[in-house]
């Protein structure tokens, strides 16, 4: 029998603010936070917004010089760790350090570190680079650093598994507690890069939105008129326990991580299958480690990019899979409020999807106006929903065909 692993903390910084409240506020009232980009000077590419993360002080969460040192992705992992202890009102101490584990996965890394440092190299010369530039590039980092900021001494390790990669940190974290490797794992997926190269390398890959006048309604998914994502940055943290742990300290659990299913696509570096099998297949396999059937499903939470074919090709495998179900079965991405997240998304997602359980509350899919013939299913379009929810998944997929869902339920003891 394999244990029990149950969520006891949230950390989140996203577009629509610090902390738990003013992002689920936010996914409900639909706030809009994409605008132009104002990290940089974007005026000279095709896609110049974004939603960003406004008013973030590192300082308030780490020490001021290794703020200073550190890559934006790695500040906000650290933050959204810090939280995510303070919510699960657990303290890490030297006896019961080795317990405790990190799981955190970027998609891209430092790429901020990396952009700057390579006009530092090209305008000043190699001299002139930090030395501070390899470790703080690295996708790993984030979890390094958030192990020595917290003294967490057990499993180590990161995953890149592109779009997929927050909700993979929480599937192989949830392993690692289940086989008795770690009691605790703070896992989850943290990305910013919203820099140059950043964007403008998928501009040269046609993925995201142009619709540069109208920002606020450029993300979204399903809708007839979407034209591609809207980068987003941010962090997202989740506290695992073995059900063991977390009863015997007397902690709060929002939800039970049941199943956790991935698959590959083995078809394309940046499109998904054309027939939604790998999507199907991890949705089946997650569904499947939970014990369920997919009739059970109360709701999905959709990767929902707001690109053409991830949108279709999401909607496909779900009416596969689910049959004349699927078109009972309600489905919105908060994408369309957050953009897209990238390494991040899964476990930014994997929280709203808890929420959903928590509060029986569905989040909307907003800027859903115009309907698709592909897109016909049920994406809770534009207000949200009072629903009764036990079980619930997310969907990840990422470019290389990675394909990645979690199923949560409400905790039963």
């Amino acid at each position: 029998m394999r244990r029990r692993v149950v969520v006891t903390g949230m950390g989140l910084i996203t577009p629509l603010g610090i902390g738990i409240e003013p992002f689920w506020q936010g996914l409900l009232q639909g706030r809009r936070v994409i605008g132009p980009i104002t990290h940089f000077d974007a005026s000279n590419l095709s896609t110049r917004i974004a939603a960003e993360v406004k008013e973030f002080d590192p300082t308030q969460f780490m020490d001021r010089k290794d703020a200073r040192r550190a890559s934006r992705f790695i500040q906000f992992a650290v933050a959204a760790t810090r939280l995510a202890l303070d919510d699960a009102q657990l303290t890490i101490t030297p006896d019961n350090a080795e317990q405790v584990g990190v799981l955190i996965g970027s998609g891209i890394g430092g790429v901020d570190y990396m952009d700057s440092q390579m006009r530092v190299l090209l305008s000043q010369g190699p001299d002139r680079i930090t030395p501070f530039l390899a470790p703080m590039m690295i996708a790993d980092m984030a979890s390094g650093i958030v192990s020595i900021t917290f003294g967490a001494k057990g499993p180590n390790l990161c995953v890149v598994t592109a779009c997929s990669t927050g909700a993979d940190a929480l599937g192989q974290a949830a392993r690692l507690i289940e086989r008795g490797e770690a009691e605790v794992m703070i896992a989850g997926g943290s990305e910013a890069a919203i820099v140059p190269i950043g964007v403008a390398a998928f501009c040269a890959a046609r993925a995201m939105s142009t619709r540069n006048d109208d920002p606020e309604h450029a993300s979204r998914p399903f809708d007839a008129e979407r034209d591609g994502f809207v980068m987003g940055e941010g962090a997202g943290v989740l506290i695992l326990e073995s059900l063991e742990h977390a009863q015997a300290r007397g902690a709060r659990i929002y939800a039970e991580l049941l199943g956790y299913g991935m698959s590959a696509d083995a078809y394309h570096i940046t499109q998904p299958d054309p027939e939604g099998d790998g999507a199907l297949r991890c949705m089946r396999n997650a569904i499947r480690d939970a014990g369920l059937q997919p009739t059970d499903i109360h709701y999905i939470n959709a990767h929902g990019t707001s690109t053409r074919y991830n949108d279709a090709k999401e909607t496909l495998a779900i009416k596969r899979l689910f049959g004349d179900y699927a078109y009972q079965l309600p489905i919105s991405s908060t994408k369309s409020v957050t953009g897209h997240l990238l390494g991040a998304a899964g476990a930014v997602e994997a929280a709203a999807t808890i929420l959903a359980i928590q509060h029986q509350m569905l989040p909307p899919t907003i800027n859903y106006e115009h309907p698709d013939p592909e897109c016909d299913l049920d994406y809770v379009p534009n207000k949200p929903r009072p629903a009764q929810v036990r079980y619930a998944m997310t969907n990840s997929f990422g470019f290389g065909g990675h394909n990645t869902a979690l199923v949560f339920g409400a905790f039963e003891g």
